[in-house]
């Protein structure tokens, strides 16, 4: 079920794969090449999904032990969104029409000092918060505008 290649072409990649667990430790997921850099998303459906916003890690080749414990919610038309069953940590995230997986990176111990790719859906942040690292910010229309012109289609 899970598991497929995921593009990370032309963004570096760690040198060693990692391991992220959930809360309770049923669900582990180890990354085989998971991108240096770190995304940021402040929709609405992400803050309700993690609570705040979501920081998320990109990576190819993973692999996922205690799938059995693993739920998934389709929160819209081209979104999963998957969770521990037992102790409800959000997972991952999966971008229906392109298969490509994000993860949650507090489940990893990253190294220090990976950047912020980018901000997105900041339009949709509330003003209660605001990240130290400066990065570059892109609104709801703009990430929905670069899909579009990729060829995602979200009717």
């Amino acid at each position: 079920m899970f598991g497929e290649e995921n593009a990370a072409a032309g963004v570096g990649v760690l040198d060693e794969p990692l391991t992220g667990k959930c809360l309770c430790g049923a669900v582990s997921i180890t990354v085989q090449s998971m991108r240096r850099e770190v995304d940021v998303c402040h929709c609405e459906m992400c803050r309700r999904n993690y609570g705040s916003f979501a920081a998320m890690v990109a990576g190819a080749d993973f692999t996922i032990d205690g799938e059995d414990s693993v739920g998934t919610y389709k929160s819209s038309d081209w979104a999963e969104r998957c969770f521990c069953k037992n102790c409800g940590s959000a997972l991952f995230y999966r971008f229906i029409p392109t298969n490509f997986y994000s993860f949650a990176a507090g489940h990893f111990e990253l190294p220090e000092g990976l950047p912020i790719k980018q901000q997105i859906f900041v339009d949709e942040k509330p003003d209660w918060y605001d990240l130290a690292q400066k990065s570059p910010m892109k609104t709801g229309a703009e990430i929905i505008a670069e899909a579009e012109a990729s060829g995602i289609s979200f009717e």
